[in-house]
């Protein structure tokens, strides 16, 4: 099976652009644009454009402090180190960024299969105010697919585990949508809700999927 997470707000309570608008100190406009997203009060692009905006010319070495304090949600990396134990594909669908994921998953020793995730370009070791990468104009339902056909799983045999609007496509048309904790109006598109790691991993099992 595909197993594909969403990071932030799923496998991290940690959110990213608000490390980095902490870093930046604009952190009060950042989380302001990130809640108005994940009600889908706002695309994800044009969310995601405003808050690296906010950023522009933070340095390098802020970038790295607020990456460094990224942290997997307990319990997350057991439930990846089951998944992939059992032989599943486990994959990371984030709007967030590569290297904050990465070092996240480094500081536990978690390991997944796939992250596909946006990039902050960085310039004379500053940002530069722009976002790249496929999840920002791109959207996790074609990404999720073209996974899935990658790695020769049909859609019927995928999960996707997410909590906000982005997470919506993605979760639309994965075999089994799973809520971790979703906001409102994400919650009635979910086939089940979880709100702990110890919950979804129990799922996991009685989905026979552990």
């Amino acid at each position: 099976m595909l197993i594909a997470f969403d990071f932030d707000g799923t496998l991290s309570d940690s959110e990213m652009t608000v490390l980095l608008g902490e870093e930046a100190g604009v952190a009060d406009e950042i989380d302001e644009i990130t809640q108005r997203a994940m009600n889908d009060e706002l695309s994800y692009a044009e969310s995601l454009y405003a808050r690296a905006e906010l950023l522009d010319g933070l340095a390098e070495s802020h970038v790295e402090s607020a990456f460094d304090r990224v942290e997997l949600r307990p319990g997350s990396g057991d439930v990846i180190d089951a998944l992939s134990a059992a032989g599943h594909h486990v994959a990371i669908l984030t709007g967030g960024f590569e290297s904050g994921v990465e070092t996240a998953l480094e500081s536990t020793r978690t390991t997944v299969d796939t992250i596909v995730a946006n990039r902050l370009p960085i310039r004379n070791g500053k940002l530069t105010g722009a976002a790249e990468g496929p999840l920002i104009e791109g959207t996790k339902d074609d990404a999720l697919a073209a996974l899935a056909a990658d790695v020769e799983v049909d859609m019927a045999d995928t999960v996707a585990i997410g909590d906000g609007a982005n997470d919506l496509p993605m979760l639309e048309v994965a075999g089994l949508a799973v809520g971790y904790d979703p906001k409102p109006a994400v919650e009635p598109h979910c086939d089940v809700v979880v709100s702990s790691m110890v919950e979804l991993h129990e799922l996991l099992d009685e989905e026979g999927v552990l």
